[in-house]
Order: structure tokens, then C-alpha cells, then sequence
């Protein structure tokens, strides 16, 4: 029987000018080591605020006992998890804003083929969560977090891969920016990066990446740093990342074969910067200083000091 592995997550930011930036990452994955029959649950929770004090404060419960009337999907979140004496819990609703599901995958026959062998949509690819999340007895009442909602599934990881979500441009309040970029074995080979997603900017959505602009993209990926050039078509972004370490969180995920498990690096309040240019349009830049969701993942990846949460996975 083949391992598989399956994520919903939901990501928010409250970035609003005049008030200390929050940030929240929700994630519901189930999960199945290969030859096994047995599958496990788990559900993670973790709330990002500087003004607090400390760094981002997270819960993950594991089991093969979770299904007790927990949701995840593209219009709600509800659960909660218990674990080495800390509790959260969360009732949160996401509005799509009619932007419509980006299928990352491009052509669609990927989604039927072995490869890759990680698939990705974004169910919600900008909206609006509202909602409660409790974590040690601290109330967190989100009302109106820019959000989006992503779904994952496969049977292996990438070797390396980068996630970014930004929005909340001054300069462009409808504009976002959505994208994957990742290194994946083939035949013991390590593919060049490869990207996929969208940006919306001028009223407009522009595929970004695929198979057939693998030659023009260039990424320099770090723990709490990202600097990248994609293509599109009719599109090219440049984008920057920088997310503080104190403020990023470490997980271990693990592989669908026992010891293959990759290191993620995540950070809910990253800053970004985003270029883009288009022919025979001027170019455009915007940026913002929080309204950005940036993870780093791989085998063997070095935290840089960002300790990972004790927590196993599945």
C-alpha cells in the first residue's frame, strides 16, 4: 500500500496600518506511512504576535482518534488540539470574495499523472477569515484577517520547496500574490526550481510558472529569506522576501516512508516587495511590511537557531 498525505491549511493576517500586525496558520492533515493501513490525524495551530511578547506560540495534537467534528475546507475551520500542556481551539469562517480556486498545477493533467508527486490548489486564493482562536485561555477574536486556504495532498515531498502568500499592498489594497516554488527527485535527480501560482494586480490574474518557463526562474531561498525571478505568461515578478527568525516557527513533516521527513521553516508576518513587469506596460512595485506568509521546507534543512517545536509528526 503506498504512503499518502493530505493538508488543509488556512493562513491570516491582521496587517491593518495603525494596529500591532497578528498573523494565525491552521493546519488539518491526515497521513499514511507506506505499507500501512493505519492512518493519523493531526491539527496544528499557531498564533503570530510581536506585541505579545515571545515568539509564535503553537499547539499540534496528533492521533488516530481526531475525527470528533473538526472541519477544514474553503469556507470554514473548526478543532482544536491538546498537547504537552497547551491547548487551542478555533471556530473561524473564510469568505472567497468570488476570486475562484487556483488549481498551482499547469496543464491539469498533472493532477491525474505520478508527477509530481505532491499536488497543490488554493481553494481560497485571497479572502477574509472571521472568527475565535483560544490558545492557553488567550482570546484571539479575528474579524476581517485577509486570508487564504490551501489544500495539499500527494505521497512524497519535495526535497525543497518555497511557499509564499502576500497581500495587503498599500499602494494596490486588491492586489495578492500567490506562489510555490520547489526541487523535486526524478530518477535520483534534482530538477531545477520549478514554479506555479498566480498574482492578481491591475484587475487582473497572471499565471505564474510552469513547465515551459522552468528555464527563467531563479530563487536564492534561506531560512527567513527569499529573492526570486519568475516568469509568466505575458508576466515577470521579481519578489523579495524577509520574515524574522524570532518570529518564525520550526516543524518536522514527515515522510510517507519512515525517516523521510523534511524540515519547514514558517513565518506568518513576512515583509515583501514585488516587482512586476509586463510588456508595453510600465512596471509596477509595491510592497508591504507584514502582510506576507513565507515557509521553507526540505530534507535536512538548517533552522539558522529557529528550534523546532516538540511535536511529532504525524
Amino acid at each position: 500500500m503506498r504512503g499518502r498525505y493530505e493538508s488543509w491549511f488556512l493562513s491570516a493576517r491582521d496587517a491593518e496600518p495603525g494596529r500591532p500586525p497578528r498573523a494565525l496558520w491552521i493546519r488539518h492533515t491526515r497521513h499514511r506511512f507506506a505499507g500501512s493501513e493505519i492512518e493519523s490525524a493531526a491539527r496544528w495551530c499557531t498564533i503570530f504576535d510581536p506585541a505579545g511578547g515571545g515568539g509564535p506560540a503553537a499547539v499540534k495534537e496528533s492521533g488516530v482518534h481526531l475525527d470528533d467534528g473538526a472541519a477544514c475546507g474553503a469556507t470554514r475551520f473548526h478543532g482544536g488540539a491538546r498537547a504537552h500542556g497547551r491547548m487551542a481551539e478555533w471556530e473561524l469562517t473564510v469568505a472567497g470574495g468570488g476570486v475562484g480556486e487556483l488549481r498551482h498545477l499547469h496543464p491539469g493533467l498533472l493532477y491525474r499523472l505520478p508527477l509530481p508527486r505532491t499536488k497543490l490548489v488554493a481553494p481560497v486564493p485571497d479572502g477574509v477569515v472571521s472568527g475565535r482562536v483560544v490558545v492557553d485561555g488567550v482570546v484571539v477574536d479575528v474579524v476581517g484577517w485577509r486570508a487564504t486556504v490551501g489544500h495539499n495532498w500527494g505521497r512524497e515531498h519535495a526535497e525543497r520547496w518555497v511557499w509564499l502568500h502576500a497581500s495587503g499592498f498599500p499602494d494596490a489594497p486588491e492586489a495578492w500574490l500567490e506562489l510555490a516554488l520547489a526541487r523535486v527527485r526524478v530518477g535520483g535527480a534534482l530538477t531545477p526550481w520549478i514554479a506555479s501560482g498566480a498574482v492578481f494586480v491591475g484587475g487582473r490574474r497572471f499565471r505564474l510558472g510552469g513547465l515551459g518557463h522552468i528555464p527563467g526562474v531563479r530563487v536564492v531561498a534561506a531560512p527567513g529569506r527569499l529573492e526570486a525571478i519568475v516568469p509568466g505568461k505575458g508576466i515577470e515578478i521579481r519578489v523579495a522576501a524577509h520574515a524574522d527568525l524570532d518570529q518564525t516557527v520550526g516543524f518536522t513533516y514527515a515522510g510517507t516512508r519512515e525517516g523521510d521527513a523534511r524540515t519547514v521553516l514558517h513565518s506568518g508576518l513576512a515583509s515583501v516587495r514585488l516587482g512586476v513587469r509586463r510588456p508595453g506596460r510600465s512596471s509596477a512595485e509595491l510592497a508591504t511590511t507584514s502582510g506576507g506568509a513565507f515557509e521553507l521546507g526540505g530534507r535536512g534543512l538548517e533552522t539558522n537557531g529557529v528550534p523546532l517545536q516538540p511535536y511529532p509528526d504525524p
